[in-house]
C-alpha cells in the first residue's frame, strides 16, 4: 500500500467536520503516449463543521507544486508527507482547495494505468481507483461517504477518445470537459483515454432514452461481438429498472474492455471498465459467454446498488459485492429471454465452492467484517464478500420471499438515493415489507463465521417406507487461528447454528433417470429439524437437502443416497441436484472424506452424461487440482495417467467442433505427458495431427505451446515463432508464461529474477510469469525457491503497490511443495517476520492449502491400502 493507510477512526472524524461539495480536476495528458508524469490540477470545495480545525486531504504524487487553501498558499514542503495533504486551519463554512500536483502513469493496474499495444504502438489509458487509488490522479478525500459531484477537464493527445462518468463532449482543441456528475464517492469516478474503437447503441427508460457504448481497442475491433454484449445489457435494464423500481440513476452506460485490468471489471458510474479477455480472440465454451454475462450484469446492479446508494464504510463492502452477484446470476435465471437460465447450476457448481473453500480457510471471517483501516479491506475482496454474501442473500430471499425482498429493496433505493447507508438502512426495509424480524437471522447469519453441515437421518421400516425424518446441523469449530494466529491456538473458537430455509427432494429412478418425486421446503434451526411430512413416504434411492441450493452449508448425503449417486450421478434430469451432489462430493474430498482416487473414478463415471458445459469445465479443474494435491505421491502419476487418458477418449469422442470436444482438449492439454500425448499436442500444433473437427485456433496453439514448454518439448525458438504469429498483448503474455514453465533452472532462475528482483513487468505480464514458473511437474525443480520466497516476500510486500505485491505473495507461496517441512517454515517466517496483518493473512491461507493437501493425500493413501489389503 503507497501511502499512509486511512483507518476508520480517521475517516469517521473526517466525515464528522467535512461535507464535500464538489471537484473540479483537470488533468493534461497530452503526453501520455511518452507516459511519466501528467498534471494534476484539483479545486475542492467543502465545509467544515468546525472554524480552525485541521483535516487532511490524500494524494499519491511524485511532486506537488502547489498548495492554495481558501487563497492562502500552504508550502508542499511542509503539509505535503507521504500521500496527505495537511489542511489547516479552516473556516467554518465554505472552504476552497487548489492543489496542483504531477501524478504518475501505472503499469500495475491502479490509479491511471498506462498500456502501450504492441500492434499498433499507441498508447491506451483507464484508471481504477477502488479502494484508495483516485489520490494518485487527482486530490481526494479519500472515503465512500464523502461524496460530491466532479466535473472533469482533461487535454488529450489529438485523435484521442476521452470517456468520463458524463456523456462524452465534442473537443475543442483537444481538451474535453465534462458535465458535473451526480453526487457519487471518489471510487467510482473514471477516465479512459486513447484511440480506442466503439459502437454505439441506446436503451429506451420509460420515455428517455439512455445512451448506451461499447469500447475496445482497434486491435480487438475484429472480435468484439457487440451485438451479444447489448443484448444482455438491455435484458439488464429491463429487469433491474423493474425489481428495483428505480429508473437507471446516470446519463449514459459505457462498457470499455481495458487492457491488463486486474479484476473482472469495475463499476464506476456510467463509465464501467471491463477486463479486455473478456473480448474474445479464439473459439470458447458456452461457460466463457455466461461468465462474462455474469460480470456484465453484475456492474450493471453497482449502478443502483453501490454507486446510487453506497456504503458508508468498508466493512459494508461484502453487501455492495453480494448484492450485484446475487442480482446478476437472478437476472441470467430469470429474465424473459434470458440464455442461460441455469445459471444458479453454474453458481452451485462455482461462487459456492469457491464460498466453502474460503470459509474453511484460517482467515474465516464474518460476512459483515471488521475493516479496521484500508489494508484490511484490500484483502478482503474473497470468497466471504463475495460468494458467501451471495449465498447468504439468496438465503434471505428465500426466508422473506422474493416479492417482499425486492419491495424491501425498492424502498430501500427511494430513501436513500445518492445516499450512503450502513447494513441496518436495508434490514429495516426488508422488516417493513416481509415482516420477519431479520435481527437474530443478521446475527447468526452476518456476524459469526464458519460454516454448517446438514446431514439426513432417515428411519425406514422393513417395506422401505420412512418413519421418522430429520434434519441434523453441525456446526463444526472454526479452524485454528481463525482469529488471526496461524497454529497453536488451544481452543478453536466455536462454530455457530444458524437458521435455514431450504428445500429437502426425494429423487427416484425412472426409466434409468432420476427424477424429483417429492420437495418439501421447511425452516431448519437448531440441532435436529423433525420433517414431519416426509413420514409414512416410501424411501426414494436419493435423498438431496438443500435441493434448488436455498442456502448456504455443506450437505451430506446418507449411505443409501451416496450409493445411489456413486452409480447414477450423471443421471439426474435436472443440471442443479448433479451441480449439488458434484459439490458435496468435492467438498468429502477436500475434506479427506473421499479419497481421491475414488472421486477420481466417480467423475470419470458420471461426467460424460453431464450437459452443462459449466459443470464439466469445473470437474476439469478440480480433478487436476485433486491428482496434484490431495493425491498420495504414490499413486498420484497413476491418477494422472488415468486421467489424461480418459480425457482424450472424450475429445475424440465429442461432438466434431462442440464446446464440450473444445473444453475436452484442453483438459489433455494440461496434463499430456507420455511422448505419445505430446507428439500429439506437437501434430495439433504443427497440422500433422488432427482431431475431427476441432479447430485449432490462436488460444488453443498457445495452451499446446505452453504444455510442450513445460515438457521440455517447446524451446525458446519454437517460443519465439509462435510469438511472431501473435505478436499482441496476449501473445506476449502466453509467451512469458512458455518461458516461464520451461524445465530449466535457467528458465526458473531468470523468471524468478524478473518478478522479485526487478520492478519492469506491468501486472498481467507478471502475472502471466508466475503462472508459467509454477508447475506441479517440476517439484523438485523449484523446491530451491522456498527459501528464497521466505526471504524475499517481506520486502516484496513493503515495497510494492498491492496488485504487484499480492500476486507474487499468493502466486510463488511453495503451495506445490506439500510436506511438512513447508508449514515448518511458513510458521518460522510467521514467528519471526513480523509482517503486516494483510500479509500475515495471506500467507496463512496459503499455508492452511498445504495442510488440507497433507491431510488428503493420508486419506488417499489409506484408501489405496485398504484396497489393496
Amino acid at each position: 500500500m503507497p501511502g499512509t493507510n486511512l483507518t476508520r477512526e480517521e475517516a469517521q472524524e473526517r466525515a464528522r467536520l467535512l461535507t464535500v461539495d464538489s471537484y473540479e480536476i483537470d488533468l493534461d495528458l497530452s503526453g501520455a503516449q511518452e507516459g511519466g508524469t501528467f498534471r494534476s490540477v484539483t479545486t475542492v470545495r467543502f465545509e467544515s463543521a468546525e472554524a480552525g480545525a485541521t483535516t487532511f486531504i490524500d494524494l499519491v504524487a511524485p511532486e506537488v507544486h502547489e498548495v492554495l487553501l481558501n487563497g492562502e498558499p500552504l508550502d508542499p514542503s511542509e503539509v505535503f508527507a507521504d500521500s496527505r495533504i495537511t489542511l489547516g486551519p479552516l473556516h467554518t463554512g465554505p472552504n476552497d482547495l487548489k492543489v496542483v500536483a504531477d501524478c504518475a502513469y501505472t503499469n500495475s493496474g491502479e490509479g491511471l494505468h498506462r498500456f502501450v499495444d504492441p500492434v499498433d504502438q499507441q498508447a491506451y489509458l483507464y484508471t481504477q481507483f477502488e479502494v484508495p487509488d483516485a489520490r494518485r490522479v487527482f486530490a481526494s478525500f479519500e472515503q465512500p461517504d464523502l461524496k460530491a459531484t466532479f466535473r472533469f477537464t482533461v487535454k488529450a493527445p489529438e485523435g484521442w477518445t476521452v470517456i468520463s462518468n458524463s456523456p462524452t463532449p465534442e473537443p475543442k482543441d483537444s481538451v474535453w470537459e465534462f458535465e458535473p456528475t451526480p453526487r457519487v464517492s471518489s471510487y467510482i469516478t473514471a477516465l479512459i483515454a486513447g484511440p480506442y474503437h466503439s459502437v454505439h447503441s441506446s436503451y429506451q427508460s420509460d420515455g428517455r432514452t439512455v445512451p448506451l457504448g461499447i469500447y475496445c481497442r482497434p486491435s480487438l475491433a475484429e472480435f468484439l461481438d457487440s451485438d451479444a454484449i447489448f443484448e444482455v445489457t438491455r435484458q439488464g435494464f429491463a429487469w433491474f429498472e423493474d425489481k428495483f423500481d428505480y429508473p437507471y440513476p446516470f446519463a449514459k452506460y459505457d462498457q470499455l474492455f481495458v487492457p491488463e485490468f486486474n479484476a473482472g471489471a469495475m463499476e464506476n458510474a456510467g463509465a464501467v471498465t471491463i477486463r479486455d479477455q473478456y473480448v474474445f480472440r479464439s473459439k470458447v465454451t458456452d461457460a466463457a459467454y455466461e461468465v462474462r454475462a455474469e460480470t456484465i450484469l453484475h456492474e450493471l446492479a453497482h449502478m443502483w446498488f453501490g454507486d446510487l446508494v453506497t456504503m458508508e464504510w468498508w466493512n459494508d463492502l461484502w453487501l455492495n459485492e453480494s448484492f450485484a452477484t446475487y442480482t446478476s446470476v437472478a437476472c441470467q435465471a430469470y429474465a424473459p429471454g434470458s440464455r442461460w437460465p441455469h445459471s444458479w447450476t453454474t453458481f452451485a457448481n462455482s461462487m459456492k465452492t469457491w464460498a466453502y473453500r474460503q470459509d474453511q480457510l484460517p482467515s474465516t471471517h464474518p460476512i459483515m467484517a471488521e475493516i479496521r483501516d484500508l489494508d484490511d479491506v484490500m484483502v478482503n475482496f474473497d470468497g466471504i464478500t463475495y460468494a458467501k454474501g451471495a449465498s447468504v442473500l439468496k438465503q434471505l430471499v428465500a426466508y422473506v420471499g422474493m416479492d417482499e425482498f425486492f419491495r424491501g429493496v425498492q424502498a430501500y433505493f427511494k430513501r436513500h438515493a445518492y445516499g450512503n447507508t450502513r447494513l441496518s438502512d436495508l434490514l429495516g426495509a426488508l422488516e417493513e415489507t416481509s415482516g420477519r424480524d431479520l435481527k437474530t437471522w443478521s446475527q447468526k447469519w452476518l456476524e459469526t463465521a464458519g460454516i454448517n453441515v446438514l446431514r439426513p437421518v432417515i428411519d425406514t421400516d422393513s417395506s422401505g417406507v420412512i418413519t421418522s425424518f430429520a434434519v441434523k446441523q453441525e456446526a463444526p469449530d472454526l479452524p485454528a487461528g481463525a482469529k488471526g494466529a496461524v497454529a497453536g491456538d488451544a481452543a478453536p473458537p466455536r462454530g455457530t447454528l444458524r437458521p435455514h430455509r431450504i428445500a429437502v427432494g426425494l429423487y427416484d429412478l425412472q426409466g434409468g433417470r432420476l427424477v424429483r418425486t417429492e420437495r418439501v421446503e421447511l425452516d431448519v434451526d437448531g440441532e435436529l429439524t423433525a420433517v414431519d411430512a416426509l413420514v409414512g413416504k416410501p424411501r426414494p434411492a436419493v435423498v438431496l437437502l438443500n435441493d434448488d441450493d436455498l442456502s448456504y452449508a455443506k450437505v451430506r448425503l446418507d449411505e443409501d443416497s451416496l450409493k445411489a449417486v456413486t452409480e447414477h450421478l450423471g443421471d439426474f434430469t435436472e443440471s442443479l441436484p448433479r451441480a449439488l451432489c458434484w459439490a458435496s462430493a468435492w467438498d468429502m474430498t477436500r475434506d479427506g472424506e473421499m479419497a481421491t482416487r475414488g472421486y477420481l473414478e466417480l467423475v470419470l463415471s458420471g461426467i460424460g452424461k453431464e450437459s452443462d458445459i459449466g459443470v464439466v469445465q469445473s470437474l476439469h479443474r478440480q480433478v487436476k487440482l485433486a491428482l496434484d494435491q490431495y493425491a498420495a505421491p504414490e499413486w498420484r502419476e497413476t491418477g494422472l495417467a488415468r486421467w489424461t487418458e480418459a480425457t482424450l477418449e472424450h475429445a475424440r469422442a465429442a461432438a466434431p467442433g462442440s464446446d464440450h470436444q473444445l473444453a475436452w482438449v484442453r483438459a489433455f492439454a494440461a496434463t499430456a505427458r507420455t511422448d505419445e500425448q505430446l507428439d500429439l499436442l506437437q501434430g495439433l500444433l504443427d497440422g500433422t495431427g488432427t482431431i475431427e473437427g476441432l479447430t485449432v485456433d490462436t488460444e488453443l496453439r498457445w495452451a499446446l505451446v505452453e504444455r510442450l514448454a513445460a515438457t521440455g518439448r517447446a524451446d525458446e525458438a519454437a517460443i519465439a515463432a509462435e510469438y511472431e504469429r501473435d505478436r499482441t498483448a496476449a501473445g506476449e503474455r502466453h509467451a512469458a508464461t512458455a518461458r516461464a514453465a520451461r524445465p530449466t533452472a535457467q528458465a526458473k532462475a531468470e523468471a524468478w529474477a524478473s518478478v522479485v528482483e526487478s520492478e519492469k513487468l506491468p501486472n498481467a505480464v507478471q502475472e502471466a510469469v508466475i503462472g508459467g514458473f509454477v508447475q506441479t511437474d517440476q517439484r523438485e525443480l523449484l523446491a530451491p525457491y522456498t527459501e528464497k520466497y521466505f526471504a524475499a516476500v517481506k520486502d516484496v510486500w513493503d515495497s510494492r503497490s498491492h496488485e504487484m505485491a499480492q500476486q507474487i505473495a499468493v502466486g510463488l507461496y511453495p503451495a506445490i511443495q506439500v510436506s511438512r517441512e513447508t508449514l515448518d517454515a511458513t510458521d518460522a517466517w510467521l514467528a519471526s517476520a513480523e509482517p503486516s496483518a494483510a500479509l500475515r493473512r495471506l500467507v496463512s491461507e496459503s499455508r492452511a492449502g498445504v495442510d488440507r493437501a497433507l491431510k488428503a493425500q493420508a486419506a488417499d493413501a489409506a484408501a489405496g491400502a485398504a484396497a489393496a489389503g
